[in-house]
């Protein structure tokens, strides 16, 4: 493994690998199996492996979803074989089939939070993240935002009290938002922060935290100033969380990101909350982001150049490192 470059402030830098496919890689079968390679390693563990042995940077740390339903003795030697890696394991929470918003589908997304919580418990994960403000692609054109907020709270409490969360060893939970499309309700970091701020106000502590996507920033329809302006106050409220450097509309090479990445993630760095970066692609054939292809023609362009999608996301890091080493040596990172 070539380790010459280094990440020289203290970042945990690593990789969401969702370019392994959802469908084929990442996703559960119904049996809860996970896909496997031709040797019989589960494919999320290998490829890790690959980025860790080829990669210039040494990625630190890796944030895998989770299902429901996923078989747990495969979710265990996921999970095993990630931290034989020597990478700290994220989680992130995948909700489906129920409404976070409805309350005729409280106790659903409970159960299933639930559930995924208590994976993160067992096997010793450093986080957790998820998009379970709202429902992937199904959440209702029209909603009052005060009672969408309300019932989110609600929900996520339950989930974080019920399931020992709060009480663990776990100090955060990560609200992700999606761009306009994938969501229809907390499409940007402003009203996604709502949330954050109510659920906090109702704990009496920055339990939860907004997890900033520079592509969903990006997509959402706010300014480069205006979410900067909004990074800004989100961390000096202490509610700032992970950062993902991934590239709007294209979700693919972070060549394509139009200054998002650039913008976003410096103005996290000079806040002083900034402590974990993730490089996420997406793979532009899954079958399971059909129906966002569908609504973003974008996300199913091709940005490998002759590449793999391994070879596409090491460049990535190495990218993402230099940024993090100059923003350094600028002064805005210790």
């Amino acid at each position: 493994m070539d380790t010459s470059l280094k990440v020289l402030p203290s970042i945990a830098l690593g990789v969401v690998p969702t370019h392994i496919k959802f469908v084929g890689g990442l996703l559960p079968d119904q049996d809860g199996k996970f896909p496997r390679e031709a040797d019989g390693r589960l494919i999320s563990v290998a490829e890790m492996d690959r980025i860790c042995q080829l990669s210039p940077v040494r990625p630190t740390c890796t944030q895998i979803s989770v299902f429901p339903g996923a078989d747990e003795a495969e979710t265990a030697e996921m999970i095993a074989g990630l931290k034989a890696l020597g990478l700290d394991v994220h989680l992130i929470m995948m909700v489906g089939g129920a409404n976070p918003m409805n309350p005729a589908d409280e106790d659903a997304v409970v159960a299933q939070l639930k559930s995924s919580i208590g994976a993160a418990l067992t096997h010793g994960a450093v986080s957790v993240s998820s998009t379970s403000i709202e429902e992937w692609m199904n959440g209702p054109v029209d909603i009052d935002f005060d009672a969408a907020v309300a019932q989110n709270v609600k929900v996520h409490i339950r989930a974080a009290k019920e399931s020992g969360l709060l009480d663990s060893s776990i100090d955060s939970w990560h609200i992700e938002f999606l761009r306009p499309g994938e969501f229809k309700t907390f499409t940007n970091l402003g009203k996604a922060w709502s949330f954050v701020r109510a659920a906090n106000q109702q704990l009496g502590r920055n339990f939860f935290k907004l997890l900033v996507d520079a592509a969903h920033c990006g997509d959402s329809g706010l300014s480069i100033p205006e979410n900067e302006k909004l990074i800004a106050d989100i961390a000096a409220a202490g509610d700032l969380g992970i950062f993902h450097a991934s590239a709007k509309t294209t979700r693919g090479c972070l060549s394509t990101d139009d200054g998002w990445i650039g913008a976003t993630l410096a103005a996290a760095a000079k806040t002083g909350s900034l402590e974990t970066v993730f490089v996420e692609l997406f793979h532009h054939e899954d079958v399971a982001l059909g129906a966002l292809r569908e609504i973003e023609p974008g996300h199913g362009i091709d940005t490998l150049n002759g590449r793999t999608y391994t070879e596409t996301v090491i460049d990535g890091l190495v990218d993402v490192t230099r940024r993090l080493n100059n923003l350094q040596a600028r002064g805005f990172l210790p």
